[in-house]
C-alpha cells in the first residue's frame, strides 16, 4: 500500500475505530451499570440510558417501590405512620435510598429526618389536609428552589387524623451507578484512545520506521565498504520501493566495485608483464650494442645480423606500445570509426594477399576458400577490421608447432544476416580452461614471461572490441596439440543502417 494511502487510511482509523469501540464499551457499561443499578434498589422496571443521563429521573426512580408500598400500609394501617418505630424502620429503608422521611399528624411535626427546619418545611412540603377516611391524596414534584424531589400522601386514619407522609429526595447527589457509569466511561474513551493509537504506532512502526531502520543499516554497511549484505524484503509502498532502489544501488556498488579491484590487478598486472616485456628486448638491444661497441662484431656479416636484429626488437616493443595505445582508445570508446559499405569477399581478398607474403616468409602455408555465392556488402571500418584479421593471424603464428608445417586457413561463408569467417590454424590448441577466457583482456595462456611468444595477452581483447562495435561476433573453438578455429560473424550491411547512411 502507497505511503499516501496509509496516511488516509490511519486518518479514518483515528476517527471511526475509538467511535466503535466506545459505542461498544458504552453500551456493555451501561448495560451492567443497569444491572447493578436494579439490584441495589429492587426496581423491577427496566432501566434504561435515560436513567443515566437524567438524574432527577434516576433518583425517583429509586423511590417507587418504597412509595408505592406506603400507599398500600396507609389504606390498610394508617395508624401505623403514627408509631415511631416503624417511621425509624421506613427513614432507615429510605436512607438506602438516598431519600428522607417527613410525617406531620394532623399538621404537627411527627417525624424528620431531613436537616431543613420547620420553616424551610413549610415551604417544601404544602399540607395537605382535605382527605377522608378511605381516600387518598397521592402528589408528587420538584421543588427547585430547594432542589429535592418530594412525594407526599394525605390521608386519614378512622378517628380522623390527618396524615401528610412526604419522601425527601436532594437531587444534587448523584446516584453511585451513574457516577460509577460516567467514570466507566471517561476509562473507556482512554482505553479505546490508547488500543487505537497502540495499533497505529505499530501498523506506522512496522511499515515506516523498520524499514527506514533496515535502510540505515544497510547505508551504514555501504559506508563501511561491506556490499555483501542483502537488503531484507519490504512492503510496495514507496518505502519499499527506495529499499529496492538502495539494493539495485548496493549491486550496481558492489560490481564496479569489483570490476575496479579486478580492474586495479589487471592494470598492476599489466605494468609488470609490459615491464618485462620491454626490458627483454632493450636487454637484447644494449646487449647488441655493445657487441658492436666492443668490436665483437668484427665481421661485416656480422654487424649486419646484429643491426638486424637490433631492428626487430625496436619492431616488436613499437607493435606492444602500438597494441597498448589502441587497446587504451578503445577502452575509452576514444577510437573514430569510419563505417563504409563494402564487399565482404572483394575485402578479405585484399587481405589474403596482403597476409601471404608475410606468412610466405614464415614459410606458413595459406589456404584461403571464399564460398560466396554472390554479392555480400558489410558496413564495417577497414582499417579496424584489418586490426582483427591481422591479429588473429599474428596469433595462429605465434602459437605454430616447431618441426610441424604450418598452415592457416581462410573460409568465408553467407550465413543468411551475417557473413561469417572461419580462421583455422595447426598449432598448439588452446587448453579447454582457457578457452573461455582468451579474450578477457590481459590474459595469457602461458603465465610464463619467458615464453618466446610473449605479447602483452591484449590483442584477442582488442580484436573482441572492436567485433562488438561492430555488432558481430566472435569466439573459438579448439583442440590442445591439433589446432584452433577462430569464428567471426559481421552482419550484412542494411539500407537502413545509421552508420553507413552515406553508403550506396
Amino acid at each position: 500500500m502507497k505511503l499516501k494511502n496509509k496516511l488516509k487510511l490511519s486518518f479514518c482509523i483515528m476517527i471511526i475505530v475509538p467511535m466503535i469501540l466506545f459505542v461498544i464499551a458504552a453500551f456493555i457499561i451501561i448495560k451492567w451499570q443497569a444491572y447493578n443499578y436494579k439490584q441495589a434498589y429492587n426496581i423491577d422496571t427496566n432501566v434504561g440510558l435515560e436513567t443515566f443521563y437524567s438524574n432527577g429521573n434516576a433518583i425517583s426512580e429509586i423511590t417507587s417501590g418504597i412509595y408505592q408500598s406506603m400507599i398500600e400500609q396507609a389504606e390498610t394501617n394508617p395508624e401505623s405512620f403514627s408509631d415511631e418505630t416503624t417511621l425509624r424502620e421506613l427513614s432507615s429503608e429510605l436512607k438506602t435510598k438516598l431519600s428522607d422521611l417527613v410525617v406531620r399528624w394532623n399538621g404537627v411535626l411527627l417525624y424528620n429526618s431531613t436537616s431543613f427546619s420547620n420553616d424551610e418545611l413549610e415551604s417544601l412540603i404544602p399540607e395537605c389536609s382535605e382527605v377522608t377516611y378511605g381516600s387518598i391524596c397521592d402528589t408528587g414534584y420538584y421543588q427547585s428552589e430547594y432542589g429535592c424531589i418530594v412525594k407526599t400522601l394525605g390521608f386519614c386514619d378512622e378517628e380522623g387524623n390527618v396524615y401528610n407522609v412526604s419522601i425527601v429526595t436532594s437531587i444534587s447527589q448523584v446516584v453511585p451507578q451513574i457516577r460509577n457509569t460516567l467514570t466507566l466511561m471517561v476509562l473507556a474513551i482512554a482505553i479505546v484512545l490508547i488500543i487505537t493509537a497502540a495499533l497505529l504506532i505499530f501498523w506506522i512502526y512496522k511499515s515506516i520506521v523498520r524499514p527506514i531502520n533496515k535502510l540505515k543499516l544497510a547505508t551504514n554497511n555501504i559506508k563501511d565498504g561491506n556490499f555483501d549484505f542483502k537488503m531484507p524484503k519490504t512492503g510496495n509502498d514507496e518505502i519499499g520501493q527506495l529499499c529496492k532502489d538502495f539494493e539495485e544501488m548496493r549491486l550496481i556498488l558492489k560490481e564496479n566495485t569489483e570490476a575496479k579491484l579486478k580492474s586495479d590487478l589487471e592494470e598492476k598486472d599489466l605494468i609488470r608483464n609490459i615491464s618485462h616485456d620491454l626490458k627483454t628486448p632493450l636487454t637484447a638491444i644494449k646487449g647488441y650494442v655493445e657487441g658492436l661497441q666492443d668490436g665483437i662484431a668484427d665481421t661485416p656479416e656480422k654487424q649486419e645480423k646484429y643491426i638486424r636484429t637490433i631492428a626487430n626488437k625496436v619492431n616488436d616493443m613499437d607493435r606492444l606500445i602500438d597494441e597498448l595505445s589502441i587497446y587504451s582508445r578503445l577502452d575509452t570508446n576514444r577510437v573514430p570509426y569510419n563505417f563504409v559499405k563494402i564487399s565482404a569477399g572483394d575485402y578479405f581478398n585484399d587481405c589474403v594477399e596482403e597476409i601471404s607474403v608475410e606468412l610466405d616468409a614464415s614459410q606458413i602455408e595459406l589456404d584461403y576458400t571464399s564460398h560466396l555465392d554472390g554479392a555480400a556488402y558489410i558496413c564495417v571500418d577497414p582499417e579496424q577490421l584489418k586490426r582483427v584479421v591481422n591479429n588473429i593471424i599474428s596469433n595462429s603464428e605465434k602459437y605454430m608447432v616447431e618441426g610441424r608445417q604450418g598452415k592457416i586457413g581462410i573460409d568465408i561463408y553467407d550465413e543468411g544476416e551475417y557473413v561469417h569467417v572461419q580462421f583455422s590454424d595447426n598449432g598448439k590448441g588452446i587448453a579447454s580452461k582457457d578457452l573461455e577466457r582468451i579474450f578477457e583482456r590481459f590474459y595469457r595462456t602461458d603465465d610464463s614471461r619467458n615464453s618466446k611468444q610473449g605479447g602483452s595477452g591484449i590483442g584477442l581483447a582488442i580484436v573482441k572490441k572492436i567485433v562488438e562495435d561492430h555488432k558481430g561476433m566472435i569466439w573459438a573453438d579448439s583442440v590442445e596439440g591439433q589446432g584452433t578455429t577462430m569464428h567471426l560473424k559481421l552482419p550484412k550491411y542494411k539500407k537502413n543502417e545509421l552508420a553507413c547512411q552515406g553508403c550506396k
